[in-house]
């Protein structure tokens, strides 16, 4: 990438007749009188800036090391930086861009294999050379750099400056002096890594997964020079204990000395990636990742940036990357606003988003990493496709634009067809064979006040079966009246109700062969409430109906106590099912969902934080589970074996002390052993004071560890509403089938414009005849035109893949 040109006006060949007005007199805006805490990449760029923006300003850097400290190894840039920089000061921009080490490929190194997807573009630079380009800069443009000396209070400063930039890294003792301001979450993860470098050349972003007796180790390399890689060695935290690190790390370090005993290990262990070649400490040990918030940047007129403020992990991205783009978001701040106070809240708001989103891609990559374990099972193929879309932000879609012939590759190892959708593959589940992974869950209409499917039921269930999935699956229906969670939610419990919902089937097949399924459930002490308002939530009835729980605890402030169940009530629950299921039969449903979550009755046994029982139904996890298996048994022995049979779970609270992942991995194997054919993960709801990470797929990391513990068929749920994330979770492995829920209420017909939007017309997706004509996507606004030749050569494509392959380096 080259700094833009700078546009030329054409030399008039007349003198004006007019003498031009002079240029206003510049005024100053903003504050004159900065000190910036940290003399890292962030600080200075942040103080270059504002010192170009505004010669006037007097800066102030206050750095403790010395200015030929050097720090740490290669940070690497993505593009939209780069082009923020380039704008900013393109002479900072030419200065670095020289230097850069350039690729395209990811090289995925496991179980003695390489996979190479291409196709990614990265940039990357000495952190070291970059701290020199800046610390040049301010000196030109004057910024007054204060090398050995550490910065006095925070307060004080803030006394005698107009502005303070706290630039202080992630252990900032700004922070600390104001902890009330800027509330900090810090949150410690459990692997730990040691940041080195090599002096062998990689030639690609290169992820390394070695599996040893004591468990797992991975590295993340990349080059950022002519002679020397970055190369982080991560290991979890037990792993790390059996490997011996553990003895090795035991004494005390000091500022800057790194703990070569476990270099050398690290070195012998991965000798057979390093060609011969040395691992290369600076006050490198192990440590564990941060990943630090603040509810607040500013406070007064003190403001937190880059590490100080945020950090996200490296397995994503550079912090020093985030940094320079907060320094340039300040920087403009500044000279944006009216006032101090006006700037940086702009600051924030600006930067706040962009953090965010690249804290929450930042943690479902380090989750994915921490628990690495659960993927090394796959093959290589569909390992490094798990590997390259973990953080949710590579996509299948993004990778088969950029390296066709590498998601070709997945597709056909995990016996798919090269072209196809992962989606639009069949599946057997039980006897049935379903033509897609695509599954409506149930979707609660409340509109059923006698308790019968209502008419917009039916039209629901129609419009569903029609729109393409391979699954329709009918619910909230309760197996008893004092099972209903609201009083407009259809039951199954007599007569009447079922051959309603035989009469309901009956007109969704004449128009419609998509299998359609049903979930039963008892409400237990989330019952007796009103149809949710517009904020999703229902409140308490007036006049409902007892309620039944494992334990006397209502749900939530202001719902209704239940009555703790007898054993003589519980079998009549059970019974219910039982009888609610041979009814499904006759309706002729195909396939049968049970609710084991959400804090239903069945779900408010199975956690510790809703069951507080002493008899053979509380107390450790096996006894938890009796009840829900019991139910599980009496309707496994009058459900047809052919036909599937599903069961719902939260395999997550949400809150502490409530139901763990290895908890939730045995409550699935004992449903495996007691006759479920697959499992619909989903979390939470089980307790009002749940705090869930809502994001994009942020359940379905639990759907693939019940699939990867159990072999039990999973289906994914929550927050996944784009067809391009649900072939990312199915061709990774992460799931058997999708469920697609909100998604489906804004499109009923959401597979089939899937199925157009992918220019896919196969089996997978069946279109009904009198649509047939319908299942090319219609053309839009300016689909024809067609654009003009507007260069006289063109430029060739770039390469799908391009090799860091430097010229002979110098000699150190």
């Amino acid at each position: 990438m080259t700094a833009p040109a700078t546009a030329t006006a054409p030399t008039p060949t007349t003198t004006p007749a007019t003498t031009p007005e002079p240029a206003p007199e510049r005024t100053t805006t903003g504050p004159q009188r900065i000190a910036v805490i940290g003399a890292g990449p962030g600080g200075l760029y942040f103080a270059a800036l504002a010192k170009q923006l505004a010669p006037e300003r007097e800066i102030t850097v206050y750095e403790r090391d010395a200015r030929e400290h050097e720090f740490g190894f290669g940070v690497v840039f993505s593009d939209e930086t780069l082009d923020g920089i380039a704008q900013a000061d393109p002479q900072v921009f030419a200065a670095i861009s020289a230097e850069f080490a350039r690729w395209s490929d990811i090289d995925i190194r496991f179980a003695g294999q390489v996979r190479t997807s291409g196709g990614h573009g990265f940039a990357a630079l000495d952190r070291n050379r970059l701290r020199a380009v800046l610390q040049q800069r301010c000196a030109e443009l004057a910024v007054d750099v204060r090398y050995r000396t550490p910065a006095p209070p925070v307060d004080r400063l803030a006394a005698e400056y107009d502005l303070v930039v706290a630039a202080d890294g992630i252990h900032s003792g700004t922070r600390a002096a104001h902890p009330d301001a800027f509330r900090t979450e810090s949150d410690e993860r459990h692997c730990r890594y040691i940041w080195l470098a090599t002096d062998r050349v990689f030639e690609a972003f290169t992820f390394i997964v070695e599996e040893f007796d004591f468990g797992a180790l991975q590295v993340h390399a990349y080059p950022y020079s002519a002679t020397r890689s970055t190369f982080i060695v991560e290991i979890a935290e037990d792993a790390w204990r059996r490997a011996g690190f553990e003895a090795l790390a035991a004494r005390e370090f000091g500022r800057g000395e790194s703990d070569t005993a476990s270099v050398r290990r690290c070195a012998e262990l991965l000798a057979g990636h390093l060609d011969g070649h040395r691992l290369i400490p600076n006050a490198s040990r192990w440590i564990r990742f941060t990943t630090v918030r603040n509810a607040r940047w500013r406070h007064r007129n003190i403001v937190l940036l880059g590490d100080a403020a945020h950090s996200a992990h490296f397995s994503i991205g550079s912090g020093t990357k985030l940094a320079l783009e907060d320094a340039l978001a300040l920087a403009a701040a500044l000279s944006e606003q009216p006032t101090l106070d006006a700037a940086l809240a702009a600051y924030e708001d600006e930067r706040r988003p962009v953090v965010e989103s690249t804290q929450r891609a930042a943690q479902a990559s380090l989750e994915w990493f921490e628990t690495v374990g659960r993927r090394t099972g796959q093959g290589i193929d569909q390992f490094a496709f798990n590997l390259l879309t973990r953080s949710r932000r590579v996509t299948y879609g993004s990778l088969r634009a950029r390296d066709p012939e590498f998601t070709a590759a997945v597709e056909t190892a995990v016996g798919g067809s090269p072209g196809v959708p992962p989606m639009f593959r069949p599946l057997k589940l039980g006897a049935l064979e379903l033509r897609n992974r695509i599954v409506v869950p149930p979707l609660a209409t409340f509109t059923s006040p006698d308790a019968l499917p209502s008419a917009f039921d039916r039209a629901q269930l129609t419009a569903h079966a029609l729109g393409g999935a391979g699954l329709v699956v009918a619910g909230m229906t309760a197996v008893s009246p004092e099972g209903r969670a609201t009083d407009r939610c259809p039951g199954l419990w007599n007569d009447h109700q079922e051959a309603a919902w035989k009469e309901l089937l009956d007109a969704v097949r004449a128009v419609s062969d998509t299998p359609v399924g049903i979930q039963l459930t008892h409400a237990g002490r989330r019952g007796a409430t009103a149809a949710p308002g517009p904020d999703g939530i229902g409140r308490p009835l007036a006049s409902g109906w007892p309620l039944l729980a494992p334990s006397p605890l209502p749900w939530g402030p202001g719902s209704a106590t239940p009555h703790e169940a007898n054993h003589v009530q519980l079998e009549s629950v059970a019974a219910d099912f039982a009888a609610a299921a041979e009814r499904a039969t006759r309706a002729g449903f195909d396939v049968l969902e049970l609710q084991f979550g959400h804090g239903h009755l069945l779900s408010s046994f199975l956690s510790p934080l809703t069951n507080h029982r002493t008899d053979h139904y509380g107390g450790p996890l096996a006894h938890r589970l009796l009840f829900p298996l019991e139910v599980l048994a009496a309707v496994r022995a009058v459900w047809p074996a052919g036909r599937p049979l599903l069961v719902r779970i939260s395999a997550a609270d949400w809150a502490p002390g409530g139901t763990t992942e290895t908890a939730a991995v045995a409550i699935c194997q004992a449903l495996a052993e007691a006759g479920a054919d697959a499992v619909d993960v989903s979390t939470g709801e089980v307790v009002a004071h749940q705090r869930p990470p809502y994001g994009r797929g942020y359940q379905t990391p639990f759907a693939e560890l019940i699939r990867a513990s159990t072999g039990l068929p999973t289906i994914a749920v929550g927050a996944i509403s784009g067809h391009d994330d649900a072939n990312s979770v199915l061709l990774a492995g992460r799931a058997d089938l999708v469920a697609i829920g909100r998604a489906q209420l804004h499109d009923p017909f959401w597979t089939l414009h899937a199925a157009a939007d992918q220019d896919y017309t196969g089996p997978g997706a069946h279109w009904p005849g009198p649509w047939l004509a319908g299942r090319r996507k219609p053309p839009g606004p300016g689909a024809d035109r067609v654009a003009p030749r507007l260069h006289l050569l063109r430029e060739p494509a770039p390469p799908v893949h391009r090799r860091w392959l430097p010229t002979t380096p110098p000699k150190e």
